[in-house]
């Protein structure tokens, strides 16, 4: 055993000579296959696109952008507010103008004689309202003397009527009484007196008493007769006094009865002061409405010369000297070019993160730069639903489309020599984090 493998040993051992002798050539290194070179090409490029990727993913992942976006601003629309012709344009298409500015005139002549008519008119009402506020203490002085006099008279004319009444009671009573008291004891005393003359006629003619007698009794009936006929003519005076009389109380009633008409119609004349005092108020009311007529009409005199509301550009001219224009006519439009702002329209799908104040880039395409803003309000409704023909989903053929909401964001501060005009193109990017 040990000698079979001793000569396997020498077998299989050979001299360095002998193997460098039998040792056949090496072959030549096969080239690389193109498998291997497209790994080893493929596999660094793979890593750094997907280093790359995750790169951009972070950078992006709080950032939602969109190129549906136009800069917007306020446009002032300049219109007259009167008919008339233009008699100066003062601007042109794309000047720069300031608050306040003259733009255009118009011919203010016709709007300058209705200022005068106004003026006029304005004097007469307060030169009627003078008049109106004198005549008031004057009429009220006037009613009151004319009252205090008619019951002055009223007073008179009633004592007179109590005196005159007086009077006729006493004449168709006392007096008349006295007088037909006298008339009936004239007419006993003559009646007796005649009897007794009868009675001595037949004894003088007897010679039983003496003529002297005769001649007594005679005298005393002529004298009892003549008292009768005065006691007649005073029953007469005294009826005739006291007719007078009743006629004077008459008189004096009816003198009464007109003072107190006098004085009914003087009390009455005092209302003339509340009549006088509503027309007072009535001319003042007119001093008012002059004064309104006048300021209206200045109103429209003014209104000749069109100013420019705001600081900004006049665009879309359209007012030509001699151009006759009508009230609400359109002449040009001014834009405020230092006050505009962007309105982003965004997929709904991209507004769950947008807050109003967050940080916003706004890439301007005429300028190739951005501009930094920030987000100021998002709409309250999405932008079909506002159009002028909102669409109708309950057709039956309803398709679920993406709807885009407005997004305002404004610039605290545009850089230096970036102009905004309203309706450029801008892609806006709003950082969400």
């Amino acid at each position: 055993m040990p000698g079979k493998l001793e000569e396997s040993r020498m077998a299989t051992y050979t001299s360095p000579s002998d193997t460098d002798a039998n040792k056949s050539p090496e072959p030549e290194a096969l080239p690389p296959r193109p498998r291997s070179r497209v790994l080893r090409v493929v596999l660094p490029l793979a890593v750094v696109l997907v280093a790359l990727a995750a790169g951009l993913w972070w950078y992006f992942r709080g950032q939602v952008s969109t190129d549906d976006a136009q800069v917007d601003g306020h446009i002032a629309p300049i219109a007259s507010k009167i008919y008339g012709n233009v008699v100066d344009v003062l601007v042109d298409n794309n000047w720069s103008v300031k608050q306040g500015q003259v733009l255009v005139r118009i011919d203010p002549r016709d709007y300058q004689v209705k200022v005068d008519q106004a003026k006029a008119a304005l004097a007469v009402s307060e030169s009627q309202a003078r008049g109106a506020r004198v005549g008031v203490p004057l009429t009220r002085e006037t009613t009151t003397s004319g009252t205090s006099g008619a019951e002055a008279q009223l007073a008179a004319m009633e004592a007179d009527y109590q005196r005159a009444r007086l009077a006729a009671e006493q004449a168709a009573t006392s007096d008349l009484s006295f007088a037909r008291a006298n008339l009936a004891a004239a007419e006993a005393n003559n009646a007796r007196a005649q009897a007794d003359l009868e009675r001595m006629r037949p004894l003088a003619a007897k010679a039983e008493i003496s003529q002297q007698q005769l001649d007594s009794y005679l005298a005393a009936a002529r004298v009892a007769e003549a008292q009768l006929k005065a006691a007649h003519d005073k029953v007469s005076g005294a009826e005739q006094d006291a007719s007078n009389k009743h006629a004077a109380e008459l008189a004096a009633r009816a003198r009464v009865e007109q003072a107190r008409a006098a004085l009914a119609q003087s009390r009455a004349s005092q209302r003339q002061v509340t009549v006088s005092a509503a027309q007072a108020a009535s001319a003042d009311a007119a001093i008012q409405q002059a004064r309104a007529n006048l300021e209206a009409a200045e109103l429209q005199l003014s209104y000749t010369t069109i100013t420019a509301p705001i600081d900004g550009q006049v665009t879309r001219k359209t007012v030509e000297v001699g151009q006759i224009v009508q009230p609400g006519q359109g002449l040009m439009t001014i834009i405020p070019l230092h006050d505009v702002w962007v309105t982003a329209n965004f997929k709904e799908t991209q507004l769950a993160d947008v807050r109003p104040g967050q940080k916003a880039e706004v890439k301007v395409d005429m300028y190739g730069r951005k501009v930094v803003g920030r987000v100021d309000s998002i709409a309250g409704a999405t932008g079909a639903r506002l159009s002028l023909l909102p669409p109708e989903n309950a057709t039956g053929n309803f398709v679920k489309v993406v709807q885009r909401i407005p997004v305002k964001i404004v610039f605290d501060a545009l850089p230096s020599g970036v102009v905004l005009r309203p309706g450029m193109n801008v892609e806006a990017t709003i950082f969400t984090q």
